[in-house]
């Protein structure tokens, strides 16, 4: 099967590497039009924390496609510190990566997404949505990810009266750039994630591909407002 999204537009931000990569490569492999969004290194180049950048891309993309199929909200970006030592400027900063970056893209997006007649909002909340990371300074970025999971369940709502559907993903720990740097820095990290992980070894970037596939087509047409949890079994004990 390689056209599973055949005849789709979708618009992946944080398509530049890691997750994004990743969905933003897969689905054009099942046939979707990819549109790629990120601060640099994609097809087109925003910063999602913008109001009227945003406001603009969207516009410029509906226009030219007359529709948005799949949006996936890939993009991110966290302040991991102690709560003694998080300042309210990086606080705020982290909300405005998990939360902001996610919302603005939501509300641009809204009316070529209801021009599809059927499309597919895919989320990203976190394992730490749903648990505490032992020795993981990520109060920021826990209650950010907690937000991604309860707008998600809200858009499910708003957007169910226009065939819209909204999902989030919950992946645990996937090896990317960004986390290999945290590989490096301790060799006693990757033990302590197998040790939660039912199954024994680290998370690919096509592990979280593959289910937002199944969430972007038909094959999912009957779920929405739901969060599923891709993480080897961590967050299941």
């Amino acid at each position: 099967m390689a056209d599973r999204l055949k005849g789709r537009i979708a618009v992946v931000t944080g398509a530049s590497n890691g997750i994004g990569e990743g969905i933003a490569r897969i689905f054009r492999e099942e046939g979707a039009t990819v549109v790629g969004v990120d601060l640099a290194g994609a097809d087109m180049a925003c910063d999602l924390t913008d109001e009227a950048a945003v406001q603009a891309l969207f516009a410029e993309m509906g226009e030219q496609h007359g529709k948005i199929d799949i949006l996936v909200n890939a993009a991110a970006f966290a302040v991991f510190a102690w709560i003694e030592e998080m300042s309210y400027a990086d606080w705020k900063r982290t909300l405005a990566g998990e939360l902001d970056i996610v919302f603005l893209p939501c509300r641009a997006a809204w009316p070529w997404l209801k021009a599809s007649g059927s499309a597919s909002v895919i989320n990203f909340a976190s394992a730490n949505a749903h648990h505490a990371l032992d020795g993981s300074p990520a109060l920021a970025h826990c209650a950010g990810k907690g937000g991604v999971m309860a707008m998600t369940r809200q858009l499910a709502m708003e957007g169910a009266p226009h065939n819209i559907r909204a999902n989030a993903i919950a992946p645990g720990f996937i090896k990317t750039a960004a986390t290999a740097r945290h590989l490096a820095a301790d060799p006693a990290f990757e033990q302590q994630v197998l040790a939660k992980n039912m199954i024994k070894r680290l998370g690919e970037p096509e592990d979280i591909a593959w289910c937002a596939t199944w969430l972007a087509s038909g094959e999912s047409r009957y779920v929405t407002g739901a969060d599923i949890s891709v993480d080897a079994g961590a967050t299941a004990w």
